[in-house]
């Protein structure tokens, strides 16, 4: 059963990405295969972090992707046009939900995901709480 349908939050800057659909991506059923669907998700997540973070910031940390969940709700064939857009939700200790949706061309929604990610140390790899300054650029 799939989920209700995932609107941005207005305290939430939303993030758009341009996805290029390739050849590979299309699977023996003529659309976007679904595992590439969750390379998105990680692709729009580092792209809207790197967006907001300076070179400093991305070599003291790095985030860990603990679980991704997909609901499909329309094919992407070959030479469709998809965008994705990503916003994060409120953080939990180390860890921050990301929201993902996948539109077509003409904005319908073709697959929307939500992803767990946690903040690491990126030396130790360790865990360590989403400090608050770290919140604020994804605010709107």
């Amino acid at each position: 059963m799939a989920r209700r349908e995932l609107t941005p939050r207005e305290d939430r800057q939303v993030f758009t990405l341009p996805l290029t659909i390739r050849g590979e991506h299309i699977d023996e059923n003529g659309h976007v295969n679904n595992v590439v669907y969750v390379g998105w998700l990680q692709e729009a997540g580092t792209a809207h972090w790197n967006s907001l973070f300076s070179a400093e910031d991305r070599a003291r940390w790095s985030w860990v992707a603990l679980r991704h969940e997909v609901d499909y709700f329309r094919p992407l064939p070959p030479g469709a046009t998809a965008m994705a857009r990503t916003w994060v939700g409120d953080p939990q200790g180390p860890r921050f939900a990301r929201y993902v949706r996948i539109e077509d061309g003409e904005g319908r929604l073709c697959a929307q995901g939500l992803s767990e990610w946690c903040l690491v140390d990126a030396r130790t790899l360790r865990p360590h709480r989403i400090p608050p300054e770290m919140v604020r650029p994804f605010e709107a």
